[in-house]
């Protein structure tokens, strides 16, 4: 770039000094004068124009970054872990919830699920008496799942299981 632009204005100066040497007039020193300011213009222009040019020209790139494999740490040799077995108590001893409400009122108490013989043959079914005293919900069972039925005991009154079953009610696990 500065080989260039010296050696354009050695030209330059080339160029004014032969322009000097020839014997000029007094009219002429004036005509002189603005060629050779407008030969400076010119070539200032040139140089400026040379360089923007090369500017657009040059590309620059990023080096692509070399990735050098990660430097592992020397060995250590420790003795080896013995694990012993610890007890440890289980973290989660939570004891069963009580189910909500709208779950826990069709939930029938399995101590209350009974077979009895009757005339017509074995009858599974759930004791008024027992639900009355473990059941919270009795009031609500339906009506037409109430059945009377005679056994060598007595008169019993019970609500037959397969009608409670498809009124929704379960038989409560545990």
């Amino acid at each position: 770039m500065y080989r260039r632009f010296i050696a354009t204005i050695a030209a330059a100066s080339i160029a004014i000094t032969a322009i000097g040497a020839v014997p000029a007039h007094a009219g002429d020193r004036d005509t002189v004068r603005a060629l050779a300011a407008i030969l400076g213009v010119a070539v200032v222009g040139k140089i400026i124009h040379d360089n923007n040019k090369k500017k657009q020209q040059r590309v620059h790139r990023q080096p692509s970054p070399v990735y050098a494999p990660p430097r592992s740490a020397p060995p250590r040799h420790r003795p080896p872990l013995v694990h012993q077995p610890r007890h440890e108590p289980p973290r989660y001893n939570l004891q069963p919830r009580p189910l909500p409400r709208h779950v826990n009122s069709k939930l029938l108490p399995q101590q209350c699920f009974q077979n009895f013989e009757t005339r017509r043959g074995k009858v599974q079914m759930f004791g008024e008496r027992c639900l009355q005293r473990n059941f919270r919900y009795m009031k609500s069972l339906p009506q037409n799942c109430q059945y009377k039925f005679g056994t060598p005991n007595g008169l019993r009154t019970g609500y037959e299981a397969r009608c409670l079953r498809d009124a929704g009610y379960r038989l409560a696990r545990g």
